[in-house]
């Protein structure tokens, strides 16, 4: 599809899908927080001011603690929102998911993304597959597993998904839980179930400020209980933020043993924490079209595949909130927004002391 033609699809779709929740009485995906500003900078908003360039090694205890915590993090939470309400800043369907969000860590949209627009963006993903632009491993659970594994990024090849990436019920209830703009980050597309262990988003997707990334999967056919559906734990994103160094991985550790590290000690630990405070799990067992969107530290997986003939395609979004570091805290490296360390200004570039600029410039 041409560049062009692909736009104004994605513009008409936008207005089907706003046409199609106010006929519904739908106002939940409507923004609450300023438009997006014309993407990532260099600048924190954090109230212990940070340097990026003066970052050495990428984890979380190369950066301060320090707030601002997300809107409904905060401990007056649910005051803000019944404020807001009352000045109408939010409605009130916009209240009801953030005191549902600020207990539980996790909302679904039930059929927010229309059919037609999950049934194009799929059909030109598989395409994509079929053209050789996109190649996908075996990544075999078993030997009759016949689905093919995932695939990171794919909204980099595909154009539908890119703009699927950015359609605005996504994007503004992302904005709208992170109090803050939400800037498009990554996304994975899977033909089966993971499997995955449970985890949290913040040791692989990190933000300084802590907390300042959503997810959403989006269920691109119906998913069957045998499947092997998402699994999440609500609640759970209130438990501490588990990171490399708290349980004992080291950079070198990760640099020279990589995931086996990580499934030696993150995985148990954080199994450790769900039968430690009594969790329950919950599954995703969606329609197509559905959307669960969940905090930065809800912790969560890929369930057991109890048929393995059985696909579970989905694509998988993250974004993070304009005005925050976002990173990899488990492989100590800078995220693909703010690109390689050699990108970063100059130790010092942004000091508000213009002697100290002006002496790096020479």
């Amino acid at each position: 599809m041409a560049p062009s033609l692909a736009r104004a699809v994605g513009v008409a779709r936008t207005l089907k899908t706003a046409a199609r929740n106010l006929a519904l009485g739908r106002d939940d995906a409507l923004p609450v927080t300023p438009e997006l500003s014309g993407g990532p900078s260099h600048k924190v908003d954090a109230d212990i001011p940070v340097d990026i360039g003066c970052i050495k090694v990428f984890r979380a205890e190369s950066f301060p603690e320090s707030g601002p915590s997300p809107w409904l993090d905060q401990p007056d939470a649910r005051d803000i929102i019944e404020r807001r309400l009352a000045r109408r800043e939010i409605t009130p369907r916009q209240a009801e998911i953030c005191r549902y969000w600020e207990a539980n860590g996790y909302y679904v949209l039930r059929g927010a993304i229309d059919p037609d627009t999950i049934d194009e963006a799929w059909a030109a993903y598989e395409a994509a597959i079929v053209r050789g632009e996109v190649t996908l491993g075996a990544e075999k659970a078993a030997e009759d597993d016949p689905h093919p594994g995932r695939y990171l990024n794919p909204h980099l090849k595909v154009e539908e998904l890119d703009q699927l990436l950015r359609h605005p019920v996504l994007v503004n209830f992302s904005s709208m839980v992170l109090g803050r703009p939400a800037i498009p980050f990554q996304t994975i597309a899977s033909h089966k179930g993971s499997q995955q262990s449970e985890h949290s988003d913040s040791i692989h997707m990190t933000t300084y400020p802590l907390g300042y990334l959503a997810a959403c999967w989006i269920a691109m056919e119906d998913i069957h209980a045998d499947a092997g559906p998402l699994v999440y734990y609500p609640g759970t994103h209130r438990l501490p933020y588990l990171f490399s160094h708290d349980v004992g991985i080291s950079t070198d550790d990760f640099r020279e043993r990589g995931y086996s590290a990580y499934s030696e000690h993150y995985e148990p630990a954080i199994k450790n924490e769900i039968a430690e405070h009594g969790a329950k799990p919950a599954h995703f067992t969606a329609r197509k079209g559905d959307v669960l969107f969940w905090h930065a530290n809800l912790l969560h997986g890929g369930s057991a595949r109890a048929d393995m003939q059985r696909s579970r395609k989905a694509l998988v979004h993250h974004y993070f909130a304009e005005g925050c570091v976002c990173y990899h805290d488990l492989s100590a490296s800078t995220s693909a927004v703010h690109g390689p360390v050699e990108s970063l200004p100059t130790c010092g570039a942004s000091s508000p002391d213009i002697k100290v600029r002006n002496q790096i410039a020479r």
